[in-house]
This record gives C-alpha cells, structure tokens and sequence, in this order.
C-alpha cells in the first residue's frame, strides 16, 4: 500500500494521541475536516488503522510481574500448531504470542501480579498446553523502551 505524506502524518498523530478530535487533527495537517475525516476512514478501511486502544499502565493495575516465555513444541504439524495457538488465545494472562523462527516456536508475553502467582500460571497452564517440548521463563527487570508506536516513513510508499 502506498501512503501518502498526508496520511503518514495522520497516522504519526493518532498513535501519539487517538483522542485527537477530527477538528485537531484536520489543522495539523493543515487540511479541512471533511477530507481529513474521509482520509481516516479510507486508512480504517483499508486496515491500516486496526482500531483504537487506551495504553494502561500495568504496574498501577497490579500487574507487577512481565514475562517473556520461550516454547519448543515437540509436534509441527499445521493442526497441532493451530490447537496451541487457539489455547493460548484464550489465555487472559498472555499478552501477546508470536510464532518464532530459530530455536524456538512460539515466544509469549505474560504479565502477573508477582511471581507465586506466575509461578502457579507456569506450572498449571502454561506446561499443561499441548505438544510443550520445552519451555523457558525470561523475566523483565526493567522496561526500557516498551511496546509504542511503530515507525511511519517515506519507505512505507514503496511498500
């Protein structure tokens, strides 16, 4: 998809702020507010723009505790794979689940609110999903650039 200046700038301003009214909006990127609103759209349309989320901080919501596991399943078969996926979709305390390549098959981000109570999730759920070869815990210490807003440049044009 080819990105225009305009909207690259619209998409750099609602990931920095998706409470921005329309009206704001339209006079940072110095166009009016009918075209600025039709250029939102067509960007959630098109699903470039997926949806819009509040960041939360975790910490204040007792989550003290982030997780990052490593896990080797022992079976590739495509519906064993989709079986382990759909599982851990439904999981509320894993954040986000990624399949990986290299030593590892699936990489998940957890949060707990200490580690007993990771520890219990660990053990209970976590090793109890199916075809689990291997698993390893790397626990955050400190969140140093966490998860923000992705790179909007003139390279996504090309794209």
């Amino acid at each position: 998809m080819t990105l225009s200046l305009t909207e690259m700038k619209i998409l750099r301003l609602l990931q920095d702020d998706a409470r921005v009214t329309n009206q704001e909006l339209a006079e940072k990127t110095s166009m009016s507010a009918s075209p600025c609103w039709r250029k939102v759209r067509k960007l959630e349309e098109d699903g470039v723009i997926q949806g819009y989320r509040a960041v939360l901080n975790r910490k204040k919501l007792g989550l003290g505790v982030m997780v990052f596991i490593r896990i080797v399943i022992d079976c590739h078969s495509e519906a064993e794979a989709r079986k382990f996926e759909e599982e851990v979709t439904a999981l509320e305390d894993v954040v986000a689940c990624y399949s990986i390549g290299g030593d590892a098959d699936f990489l998940l981000q957890v949060v707990s609110s200490n580690l007993d109570s990771y520890a219990e999730f660990a053990m209970s759920v976590v090793r109890r999903l199916p075809r689990i070869k291997e698993m390893q815990s790397m626990f955050v210490l400190k969140e140093i650039k966490p998860l923000g807003n992705f790179p909007i440049k003139k390279s996504a044009e090309e794209s």
